[in-house]
């Protein structure tokens, strides 16, 4: 069951007249899902990491300074950045995954404002971020939904889904923050543990609902 949208967090939250539903999760919660179902039914999503892989393949100057900072070696044939060996070297060194987030989040959170600007005033848009909180944009968004999950939950789609071994798996999910942590943080938090699709009544009631700004 879907918490109810709170309005403890608007503070922190945008104020305009657009409906910019933020939502995150961690990974392999199923926040694509949820993504994938709300742009079936007619929202426009922009999607964070759509934006990341466009800077690491259309961004020059980007290019340029992760392969002098991480070699060579990240790079295939055709001289693109490989990000499979991307993400393993960066979900083995804090320090270098930070790095690289501190390069890319100013250009995603770029493109989301390039794109929010071109919006009608009272559009409804859905901002999918999956390190939303750690990379301070709630400011963003209206409201926020969390896609939670249990972790052995996250584990088996991870090992599943992406073919990582189990000790690739435990280090993506523990480069970001506990799923459990953000619940606070978040004005709304759909459950994903039960059934599968057991989320899509709860995506339906809070679209039916409305933070008040």
């Amino acid at each position: 069951m879907a918490y109810e949208i709170s309005s403890q967090n608007c503070m922190s939250r945008w104020q305009g007249s657009q409906r910019r539903i933020g939502l995150t999760g961690g990974i392999g919660s199923g926040k694509s899902s949820v993504g994938a179902y709300l742009a079936q039914k007619g929202l426009l999503v922009l999607d964070a990491d759509e934006f990341s892989r466009s800077a690491l393949t259309s961004n020059a100057l980007l290019t340029s300074e992760v392969v002098a900072h991480f070699g060579t070696a990240i790079q295939n044939p055709d001289a693109s950045i490989n990000r499979r060996v991307l993400g393993k070297l960066i979900f083995q060194d804090l320090s270098a995954r930070r790095w690289l987030e501190q390069r890319i989040h100013p250009i995603v959170l770029e493109q989301f404002e390039n794109n929010l600007g071109r919006l009608l005033p009272k559009a409804t848009v859905v901002l999918m971020i999956p390190l939303l909180f750690e990379a301070g944009m709630e400011g963003l968004c209206s409201e926020i939904w969390l896609v939670s999950c249990k972790f052995e939950q996250q584990l088996e789609r991870l090992i599943q889904r992406d073919k990582l071994t189990y000790g690739e798996a435990r280090a993506r999910i523990a480069s970001q923050w506990p799923i459990v942590s953000k619940h606070c943080l978040a004005d709304a938090v759909i459950s994903n543990i039960d059934t599968p699709g057991c989320w899509q009544k709860q995506v339906d009631r809070l679209l039916s609902l409305k933070l008040a700004n």
